[in-house]
């Protein structure tokens, strides 16, 4: 099982809180909203699917390159958690 099929439901759930975002964004403009408001619906949407990416690259490092079920060194672990945090890091 894939770690997007395991975690289906609340990646859903995030994705259709983005799309909210998005919606709110296009509202703002054709609407014409402040400049200052819609940078803010902008840079919350970022926000979100930066959140989004690293939660994906999280799952594909544990799932995809440490292979689950199969024996991992210890400094592999340490080195796919420091991966992982700069990952997270760099997308907040």
């Amino acid at each position: 099982m894939s770690h997007t099929t395991k975690n289906k439901t609340r990646m859903l759930s995030r994705v259709r809180r983005i799309k909210g975002q998005v919606e709110a964004i296009e509202r703002a403009l054709d609407g014409g909203g402040e400049c200052e408001d819609i940078l803010q619906l902008v840079a919350s949407c970022r926000g979100a699917l930066n959140g989004l990416m690293a939660e994906l690259i999280e799952g594909h490092v544990r799932f995809h390159v440490l292979a689950p079920g199969q024996k991992t060194a210890p400094s592999q672990l340490e080195a796919a958690d420091d991966l992982i945090a700069v990952v997270k890091r760099y997308f907040n």
